[in-house]
């Protein structure tokens, strides 16, 4: 399944963990990926991301046509090395968040993912990705 999305990913405990980044076309999602890739994630994709579930997980790559490849607003579509694919263990969503939200999740191919709400172009943002990845590798560990 391809989604409208970027992934990035962090190594948490030894594995490459990655979270989806999803929103509508031009709400930063490519900028938040390239200023988290700042922050010591890698790029796994931009734009499209191929999903898929193997041993109850879900799994993500890029469409060969865009492998290493990330549209940087303005300036031009630029190259990084990327990680091949991870293992997706969170859902960043690009939007206004609560305040103190309630735990959410979305099922993508029939995996319950936790899913947090971020306003993109928040200083803020990578490290709340950070932050957030930490949350969601504790959650994915306890499915597991």
């Amino acid at each position: 399944m391809i989604r409208h999305a970027g992934l990035v990913a962090r190594r948490v405990g030894g594995l490459w963990r990655g979270v989806l980044i999803e929103g509508p076309s031009g709400s930063g999602k490519s900028d938040l990926a390239l200023r988290a890739l700042d922050q010591g994630f890698r790029l796994v994709a931009d734009d499209r991301v191929l999903t898929w579930t193997s041993g109850g997980r879900l799994w993500g790559r890029a469409p060969d046509a865009l492998r290493g490849l990330i549209e940087v607003r303005g300036i031009d579509v630029v190259s990084f090395e990327p990680l091949a694919f991870c293992e997706v263990v969170g859902l960043v969503r690009l939007e206004a968040p609560e305040r103190m939200p309630d735990p959410a999740t979305e099922t993508i191919l029939g995996i319950p993912i936790p899913l947090l709400a971020v306003a993109p172009f928040e200083t803020s943002a990578p490290a709340k990705l950070s932050r957030a990845m930490q949350a969601f590798d504790a959650a994915h560990k306890r499915r597991i």
